[in-house]
């Protein structure tokens, strides 16, 4: 039989929460050590930001600088929001990372390898698909004042309050290019939190594969024994699917909520930008990305549902 491990098949989101200061080495949380250090500056890298771009809003009285301001900011304190439970229950996350790597979790054959594997696919599809245009407008909003010519303006790519002067160089540069690296940080934490969500119910859905595939095929000779293990498997199932909950349940909540005041508000930006500007273009991307990561939620909620029902054991 091939081998198969479920932390190799979402490696790559793993990796970047990792880069990201939000993986500690090991099965367990964070501890004093040099990585506690790294994902303690990228927490103030992305957090300095958004308390800096939160109190320009105080000194905004334009309607439309203001809309443009907010549907942003709905989405760094989401991710600021995330940060904090993930940081906080990262022990709980791990701990749910050992158990899907358990005996009881992993296909005991080829052909449940290759059930599972269409899972683990399409939820590879979708992060990719949902990367695209994420990407595209972090680098329409980045490259924007550059494109213009607003640059000779000291105009920056998102519009936040500072204790200091920009309008002069090297202050411009300096503070250009750590508005792009703290966006981009918040981009890259809030996206990969969301597909790891994403990931925890797709593991659970390929576990619900696993076991109606047990369950069709009990052997005869040893049908006592395989239910038992069946019942087992279930109760781990649960248990399993139990910490997922615990874990994002208040998370969903709030990424639904902050989602649908997000494309309100973007979508009102809309009328007041023109329609063939690259503003309107990374607004509409913006758009995109935003509804698919509620997509993201939906699907993978919708499909352990799926899983879950009797009609999906019958057929």
């Amino acid at each position: 039989m091939a081998s198969f491990s479920w932390r190799h098949a979402i490696r790559v989101n793993i990796s970047i929460l990792k880069f990201m200061g939000l993986w500690p080495k090991g099965n367990e949380g964070y501890e004093c050590n040099t990585y506690a250090i790294f994902a303690a500056a990228v927490l103030l890298l992305i957090h300095s930001h958004i308390i800096f771009q939160t109190v320009n809003v105080y000194f905004v009285s334009d309607l439309k600088e203001l809309s443009a301001i907010i549907f942003i900011l709905f989405t760094e304190w989401l991710v600021s929001l995330k940060m904090f439970y993930f940081i906080r229950n990262m022990k709980m996350v791990k701990k749910l990372m050992l158990d899907v790597e358990s005996d009881d979790f992993h296909p005991s054959n080829n052909g449940q390898i290759s059930t599972v594997q269409v899972t683990v696919a399409m939820w590879q599809t979708i992060y990719f698909v949902y990367a695209v245009p994420a990407v595209i407008t972090l680098i329409l909003w980045t490259v924007f004042p550059l494109v213009d010519g607003t640059f000779r303006e000291y105009r920056l790519p998102y519009s936040v309050w500072y204790p200091y002067d920009i309008k002069k160089s090297p202050t411009y540069e300096i503070t250009y290019f750590y508005q792009t690296m703290s966006f981009w940080a918040i981009a890259i934490a809030g996206f990969n939190m969301d597909t790891m969500i994403a990931a925890l119910m797709m593991l659970s859905e390929a576990q619900c594969e696993i076991l109606c595939e047990n369950l069709r095929n009990l052997p005869s000779s040893s049908y006592k024994e395989k239910l038992k293990l069946c019942i087992d498997h279930h109760k781990n199932i649960l248990r399993f699917s139990k910490g997922c909950n615990d874990f994002f349940n208040e998370l969903s909540l709030g990424q639904f909520f902050v989602s649908v005041a997000s494309l309100a508000v973007a979508m009102f930006q809309l009328t007041l930008v023109e329609p063939t500007s690259g503003e309107c273009f990374s607004i509409l991307f913006y758009l995109g990305t935003i509804t698919t990561e509620i997509f993201l939620y939906c699907w993978f909620g919708n499909e352990l549902e799926l899983k879950v029902s009797l009609y999906y054991y019958y057929y």
